[in-house]
């Protein structure tokens, strides 16, 4: 389980076939084999680990419901290490199981703020509501605003420079992952 909150960005040095390997810098310090990793939100588990690197290995569905295909070598990703329970939860809980692709339709700077609207493919639009939670690219933030088929982010600077934000422009991919309350709370009313 992670929080959605970026600790810093690692880029994919490598492609082979479902391997991934990352380059991080200051950040393996505490992790070992077997521990998960969310990359773009994506919960991942460490295969093999050197100094600044680490590699993890997709699935298949992984490929099919994620933007991994279109990020190439030297893509910068997301990078968030796994919540500790003594940890302190400052985003939502973000499971690390993307549901869906959205693409960046939109990107307005307002002064030092960043406002972003991203398409929600059709089954993930009932989850989506104003001041609902959202995680984008791992990214815990919140939805300022509901447009129907698409929603709107609205970014402050510090998110903007410490995530694949800074980087994101229109058309791109971005991994969606809606509220884990609001999927239990359609099973509970179903």
């Amino acid at each position: 389980m992670f929080t959605g909150i970026i600790e810093t960005t690692g880029k994919i040095k490598k492609i082979d076939g479902y391997n991934r390997i990352i380059e991080v810098q200051n950040f393996l310090d505490d992790i070992k084999i077997g521990d998960s990793i969310a990359i773009n939100g994506v919960c991942t588990t460490v295969i093999s680990l050197d100094q600044d690197e680490f590699t993890i290995e997709l699935m298949p569905e992984t490929l099919c419901v994620t933007n991994f295909n279109e990020i190439g070598e030297g893509g910068e990703v997301n990078l968030e290490k796994s919540l500790k329970m003594n940890g302190r939860l400052d985003g939502h809980f973000v499971l690390g199981h993307v549901d869906g692709v959205g693409r960046v339709l939109e990107i307005r700077e307002d002064g030092e703020f960043i406002e972003i609207v991203i398409s929600a493919p059709e089954n993930l639009r009932k989850y989506l509501a104003k001041k609902g939670t959202v995680a984008v690219n791992g990214v815990s933030l919140t939805i300022s605003e509901d447009l129907g088929e698409s929603f709107k982010i609205s970014l402050i600077t510090h998110t903007k420079e410490v995530t694949n934000f800074k980087n994101i422009k229109k058309g791109d991919a971005v991994n969606l992952e809606i509220d884990m309350l609001a999927r239990y709370l359609e099973k509970l009313i179903s």
